[in-house]
């Protein structure tokens, strides 16, 4: 099956040997999604709401550029620095979606890349 790599300056470049995503079939996989602002490279870790809506903004912009959206997802992982975290983060994240929410795990890792709170990974399906 042939990988098709998905780039949108619309969201963070990627900080290591990575894409943004990839699509194989008509599968789609993001990788995960910190809080960077794209247009400035800051971080934005002001409050765990701030960092969650950056985040999910980036996956929307990554979906964007592959032609989806959020219905399209169908897997998401959630890393927390703290699961006490867990509702501010759940309550952004549940706003992006209307019904039929993607299968999901969310844990606490004992840490995550520039020292953010929260990461988020996704797979959709077209």
């Amino acid at each position: 099956m042939k990988k098709q790599i998905i780039q949108t300056p619309l969201a963070p470049a990627p900080i290591g040997p990575y894409s943004q995503a990839i699509f194989c079939g008509d599968f789609l996989f993001v990788s995960g999604q910190i809080a960077i602002d794209p247009k400035t490279d800051a971080l934005i870790t002001d409050t765990i709401i701030a960092e969650t809506h950056q985040v999910m903004q980036n996956i929307k912009a990554i979906l964007f550029a592959a032609g989806l959206d959020f219905p399209n997802i169908v897997k998401t992982s959630i890393f927390l620095s703290d699961m006490n975290y867990f509702a501010q983060v759940n309550e952004i994240y549940g706003s992006y979606f209307l019904s039929d929410y993607p299968a999901r795990e969310t844990v606490q890792v004992s840490r995550l890349p520039k020292g953010v709170n929260v990461e988020i990974s996704v797979t959709a399906h077209r």
